[in-house]
Parts: C-alpha cells; sequence; structure tokens
C-alpha cells in the first residue's frame, strides 16, 4: 500500500458498551439520522427563506447568492483536493468561475462556455509558473473542479435570467428538496437495503423509492400548476431530477471518500460544508434547465 491509500479508521462510537459513568449518566447516543438534526432544520430552513426572498424581491440578488456558493463551493473542493497529491490554483478558480457565471447572466450560454474556456486556458498558463512537476495531475484537477463547481452553478444563473426566472429556480429547487426530503425520511424510517454501499452506506433502495415518489407528486404538481403544462411533463421531470440529484450525491460522496473525509467543510452546522448542500443541486441545475427549456419555453 502507497502512504495514500493508508487510511487510519478512527474507533466508531457505539462499537463497545460503555463504561459507567460517575453520576449515572449514560454518553449520548448518535442520532438515527446521523447528523445534528435540528440544526440542520434551522439552517435549510433560513437557506430556503434567503432564495425565495432574493427571487421575489430582486432575482440578480439571487444571482449574487449563486456566485458567493460558487466561491465558497470552489473554496473547499479545491481546499480538499489539496489534501492529496494535485494542487489546484486557487487565484484562476475562483477569479474564472465567478466571471464564468457573470457571463452566463449577461450572455447567456454561450458566455457560459466561453467562460469555462478563459477559465481552463487560465488556469493552464497560471499553472507553468510552478514548473512540470506534478503538472498535468494539477491542471485535470482544476478542470475538474471548473466543471463541477461554477459551469453547474451557471446553470442555475441561466434558469433565473427569463421573466418567470424565479418561478423556474423555486420550481428546480424545490424537486430537489423532495428528493433529498422524501429519500432522507423514508430512508431513517424504513430504509434496510444499501443502494451503494462501497459509496454511501446511508444511502437505500427505500430511500431512492421515497426521493422517487416525492419528485414524480412534485414534478406534476409544479408543472401543471406553474406553467401549465400536461402533469406527465412534471413526472418524468420529477423522475429525471430523482436520479440526477441521487447520483449527484453518490458522486460527491465518492470524492470524500478518496479524499478521506467526511464533510467538505464545516460552514454549515448539521449540513457540513456549502458543497455538501450543492452535490445533488449542481448536477440538478444542468438537468432542470435542459428540460424546462424544453418542457416549459419560456414565451
Amino acid at each position: 500500500m502507497t502512504d495514500r491509500e493508508t487510511v487510519r479508521v478512527p474507533p466508531v462510537a457505539g462499537l463497545h458498551k460503555a463504561r459507567h459513568r460517575p453520576g449515572g449518566e449514560e454518553p449520548a447516543k448518535p442520532s438515527r439520522a446521523g447528523r445534528n438534526l435540528p440544526a440542520a432544520i434551522v439552517v435549510g430552513v433560513s437557506l430556503a427563506a434567503v432564495i425565495v426572498a432574493t427571487l421575489l424581491l430582486y432575482r440578480p440578488s439571487f444571482v449574487v447568492i449563486i456566485l458567493i456558493a460558487v466561491a465558497f463551493g470552489t473554496y473547499e473542493l479545491a481546499t480538499a483536493i489539496s489534501t492529496v497529491e494535485a494542487r489546484p490554483p486557487l487565484l484562476p478558480l475562483l477569479a474564472g468561475g465567478i466571471a464564468m457565471d457573470v457571463a452566463g447572466w449577461y450572455r447567456g450560454p454561450n458566455g457560459l462556455v466561453i467562460g469555462l474556456l478563459i477559465t481552463c486556458c487560465g488556469v493552464i498558463v497560471w499553472r507553468l509558473a510552478d514548473g512540470a512537476a506534478g503538472y498535468l495531475r494539477d491542471v485535470s484537477a482544476s478542470i475538474l473542479v471548473a466543471l463541477y463547481v461554477p459551469l453547474l452553478a451557471g446553470f442555475a444563473v441561466l434558469l433565473t435570467h427569463p421573466h418567470d426566472g424565479a418561478a423556474r429556480v423555486l420550481a428546480f429547487v424545490a424537486t430537489v428538496v423532495c428528493s433529498d426530503t422524501g429519500g432522507y425520511a423514508v430512508g431513517v424510517l424504513v430504509g434496510k437495503h444499501p443502494l451503494a454501499p462501497m459509496v454511501s452506506k446511508g444511502k437505500t433502495w427505500e430511500g431512492f423509492g421515497g426521493s422517487l415518489l416525492a419528485c414524480c407528486i412534485a414534478g406534476g404538481l409544479i408543472v401543471h400548476f406553474t406553467f401549465h403544462e400536461q402533469w406527465w411533463k412534471g413526472v418524468l421531470f420529477g423522475l429525471a431530477i430523482t436520479v440526477t440529484a441521487t447520483l449527484g450525491d453518490l458522486g460527491e460522496s465518492m470524492i470524500k471518500r478518496d479524499l478521506g473525509l467526511k464533510d467538505m467543510g464545516r460552514l454549515l452546522p448539521g449540513h457540513g460544508g456549502i458543497m455538501d448542500r450543492l452535490d445533488s443541486l449542481l448536477p440538478c441545475a444542468a438537468v432542470a434547465y435542459l428540460l424546462l427549456s424544453y418542457f416549459a419555453p419560456v414565451r
């Protein structure tokens, strides 16, 4: 084994019987939810309130929220990758990622793609100053960060831009939340069969079924009553969001497992880092933009 492959596994609470403590106090049992549920609820509700307020009061302010999330997400992912051998240059990634999404707001999909190309070129040139050792490794990791965070976030910017952008973003976010909530609730209550045990032990087939049911119902209702389209389009939208959100969550779990991390950060109590909240939202933004453009074109 290489040094990177050798991982020390910390002792897991609950594997051994707890010793008797003075005063008869028992050690706190870990929540079956696997996290600080009250803190997670407070943070989740607060984030939802910020999203709704910025969208309804002044849509460009929601783009500012996206840019802030992109900056923090880029920092978290690049810093996490830097704990192993790769060293993505942070400054061109931050500047390029923000510029990419700003270009998406003002110039649409073409601006987003051009911003991505400029960011990749900037990283390639910037990294030349550090010499040839590890050049390909660092540039490859940097392009992964640029594709994963600012590019996918750029689709949320594109969703926001039309005159009904607030409805499109809320439809996308609400459906993803239904996927997370439905899967989480059913998985905690009755989940028994692991969905991908090599990647995430918390994901179950029962939880996936809960996500699928919640998303299809929410998608059908949202698309029908918000965009006045056929309900079956919303069901397909919900189905696509469920699959994408699950794959996005598993993809980030794979990255964290490879890096030996439990969370990408500690910024959000009960959730982890920004990337731990963006894992399913980022790929779903691209899917939502494409499907809503087809199922509910801007009129």
